[in-house]
């Protein structure tokens, strides 16, 4: 069974990677690269999330990056995100 409203439980940044946990169960496991703001961050400041809308997004303040659980799920990188705000 797919909740409906996925929500984020964990976020884990490695050195070319991002592993998003969401309180389903779920994993949803992308590249770094497709995030150049969280790529270029240092440890401390990728370390540093936080719950967004009510666990539907994230957001990293010390790096000004929000990512939404849906947009992971879709695929979707940064490049996706900034080409739609233009």
């Amino acid at each position: 069974m797919v909740a409906e409203n996925p929500c984020v439980a964990e976020v884990c940044i490695a050195n070319t990677s991002m592993i998003v946990l969401l309180r389903d169960g779920r994993e949803i496991a992308t590249p770094l690269s497709w995030f150049p703001r969280l790529a270029s961050a240092s440890v401390e400041q990728r370390a540093a999330w936080e719950p967004a809308a009510a666990g539907h997004g994230i957001h990293w303040p010390l790096v000004d990056e929000d990512l939404s659980v849906e947009g992971l799920l879709q695929g979707q990188t940064a490049w996706f995100n900034d080409a739609r705000s233009e």
